[in-house]
């Protein structure tokens, strides 16, 4: 089986080394995580995130929303 090399974030890399099962390889971590689900079965997915690992990512959503919002006002008024 023929392989790739992927570059994550250094932090991506803990989130999804968190999300490896005892045994797992990434490569099967990251199937796993790919397969499409049920909204019933994503239940729970999170729970092992800390409340200041979720406020870290909902102001990094923050954040990015509101530089996209910038980034498309400067398009507009410069007539792009």
């Amino acid at each position: 089986m023929t392989s790739k090399t992927v570059s994550v974030s250094e932090d991506a890399y803990e989130l999804l080394k968190k999300m490896k099962l005892k045994g797992e390889s990434f490569t099967e971590t990251i199937r796993r995580l790919a397969r499409r689900r049920r909204l019933a079965d994503c239940a729970g997915l999170w729970s092992d995130v800390s409340e200041e690992e979720m406020e870290d990512y909902w102001g990094s959503i923050a954040d990015l929303r509101r530089r996209a919002a910038e980034s498309m006002e400067m398009r507009r008024v410069e007539g792009r």
